[in-house]
């Protein structure tokens, strides 16, 4: 069965050391121990200079790409539309156009600031179960209705948590992680020193 990562959007944030990253965590060691705190992390290309994705997201700010036109074109190179929830900011539509479901989570309230309830990290828990079943969940929101996804019995799905600002992200992704019970393999703990050997 294809795999489910959550995690986090980059790991380089000055306010996470203290809190998220243990006090005397050195700064080279950060990489290592996020790691190891969530099962995986988004590498932004632009940001962290590493531009050869083997598969492609597009993230939609405008409302011109709400058009089923473009979720024929997305289909055609099977490339993911990215379900962003961006404190409505931006247009949120969750048609799946790809053989991976990709999910940016940027606050539900506040962009890039709001952190998730236990009751939207249940939501977002079932509807990820939903997706990674080859389902479609609830009332989905979507551009192309009668464009259905390619039947699968499992996706790939990769969900990034980008409420950064103030260090909601990585307690979020390890809090909907532990609701899906794929934490148990992580050997760091949010805000936690790590133990003897567990950092190379």
């Amino acid at each position: 069965m294809a795999a489910i990562h959550i995690g986090i959007s980059g790991w380089r944030y000055t306010p996470w050391r203290g809190d998220f990253y243990p006090i005397g965590l050195t700064h080279k060691r950060e990489l290592q121990f996020a790691s190891r705190a969530v099962n995986s992390i988004e590498i932004n290309g632009s940001f962290y200079a590493l531009q050869r994705p083997e598969r492609y997201a597009v993230e939609i700010r405008h409302d011109s790409f709400v058009d089923p036109l473009f979720v024929r074109l997305l289909k055609r190179y099977n490339t993911a539309l990215v379900i962003a929830d961006t404190a409505g900011k931006w247009p949120y539509r969750e048609d799946i156009t790809s053989d991976f479901v990709y999910l940016r989570l940027h606050g539900a309230e506040a962009l890039y600031a709001s952190g998730y309830t236990p009751q939207a990290l249940k939501r977002w828990g079932e509807r990820i179960e939903a997706w990674h079943h080859g389902q479609q969940p609830d009332n989905p929101q979507l551009i192309a209705p009668r464009q259905k996804p390619k039947a699968c019995k499992s996706r790939e799905v990769f969900c990034y948590f980008d409420n950064d600002i103030k260090v909601r992200a990585p307690f979020d992704a390890r809090h909907l992680l532990q609701r899906l019970h794929l934490e148990k393999n992580l050997a760091t703990v949010p805000g936690e020193p790590a133990a003897e050997g567990v950092l190379p």
